[in-house]
């Protein structure tokens, strides 16, 4: 059993002055005999695996480790997985909503903390752990059996956990899963359709589901589970990178670009992961796809002279002269001293039979680099 003022309580927040301002809430509520403090989630970990406490109090957003990273550590390790915690976040609750369908959070605030919102949460969270709920232990002794090896019996138990919460999509979601390991597959479907259909921001029964789709190779019904997923949450852009080469070499190009239009959209000023999908897409020979991507970057990014080089070639080696002309000279523009560019502009105008123009930009490039061969060969020709 817990008790409030003598138990010991962990807080990890990358924040000092949010550390210390939960420390002195706790000490005004005379909540918790031992605190502890730590920075991150590694951090955390380390410090439970030396000292387990009562409680957890866990930043959302934290370097090194999150707390959602944390949480999944925790509820995976059989020593600490009974631990109860509060998330504490300064997101929207549409994302935590979303994140809490998938891992064992016992209660979470927003921010800015209140001392009555945190004395009700921390109430009500060590009033479950002593006195856990029918559902609870039907869900622990379903884990137990489980761990033995005896699914059928652990079955028993989520069905009986149902009875009393019949739209928990967590519940639904560890039935449909445990059938699959059965190998009762139509059974694991409708539980994790279900599952879904009772809890619109589930993404973990989503991503089973998309799972279970791909090793039967129903490669469609996959894609449009990740386009719901990626609208849900940031955090499966690499799953769905994944999928869209799958589906590009299955030759379902439209579902691949759709995946990779949600991801292109959702990524923000990430342009790592944006010129990622354009490099995928001109793997697999999706160049009018690649093309209008590269020019929502430039247009997004007008300065930018390394976007600027890589949209000309890409319009090179797709045979668009003209395009890959006004990119190059962007970009010889933008860096000055971009021999690259100039050696580009200068080969198409020599292409195109533009003599004076091609000797100019090639007299440009030795002016910068005398010793450039391609350059003096160039020149040879003309």
């Amino acid at each position: 059993m817990i008790a409030l003022d003598t138990m010991s309580v962990l807080v990890v927040d990358d924040m000092k002055s949010m550390r210390l301002t939960i420390r002195k809430m706790l000490r005004s509520l005379n909540i918790g005999k031992d605190l502890l403090f730590a920075e991150n989630g590694k951090q955390g970990l380390a410090i439970l695996r030396q000292t387990p406490c009562d409680l957890a109090i866990i930043d959302w957003n934290m370097p090194v480790m999150n707390g959602s990273e944390m949480l999944n550590h925790l509820r995976s390790d059989n020593n600490l997985r009974d631990m109860p915690v509060i998330m504490v976040t300064a997101e929207n609750e549409r994302d935590i909503v979303s994140e809490v369908a998938e891992i064992e959070i016992d209660a979470y605030l927003l921010k800015p903390l209140t001392l009555a919102a945190l004395d009700q949460k921390i109430r009500q969270v060590v009033e479950n752990a002593n006195n856990p709920d029918p559902t609870t232990r039907y869900l622990q002794t379903a884990r137990e059996y489980e761990e033995a090896g005896n699914l059928e019996k652990a079955i028993e138990q989520i069905r009986l956990a149902l009875v009393n919460k019949p739209s928990a999509s967590r519940i639904l979601r560890k039935m449909g899963l445990l059938h699959f390991k059965l190998g009762k597959s139509g059974i694991g479907e409708k539980c994790l359709q279900k599952a879904i259909a009772v809890n619109r921001q589930d993404t973990a029964s989503r991503i089973n589901l998309a799972e279970y789709y791909l090793t039967k190779k129903q490669y469609q019904k996959a894609a449009s589970l990740y386009l719901e997923i990626l609208a849900l949450s940031d955090r499966y852009f690499e799953n769905g990178l994944d999928l869209g080469r799958k589906l590009l070499g299955q030759g379902f190009s439209q579902e691949a670009l759709d995946i990779f239009s949600k991801i292109f959209g959702r990524s923000g000023k990430a342009l790592q992961m944006k010129e990622r999908i354009i490099d995928i897409c001109i793997a697999y020979k999706e160049f009018a796809f690649a093309k209008e991507k590269m020019a929502d970057i430039f247009r997004d990014n007008p300065y930018n002279s390394q976007m600027a080089f890589k949209a000309g070639i890409l319009h090179r080696d797709t045979m668009d002269m003209e395009t890959a002309l006004e990119y190059f000279k962007t970009a010889d523009s933008l860096e000055k001293g971009h021999i690259g560019a100039k050696m580009e502009i200068a080969r198409i105008h020599w292409r195109n039979n533009r003599i004076l123009e091609a000797d100019e930009c090639l007299a440009q490039v030795l002016r910068l680099d005398p010793e450039n061969k391609d350059a003096q060969g160039m020149r040879k020709k003309l």
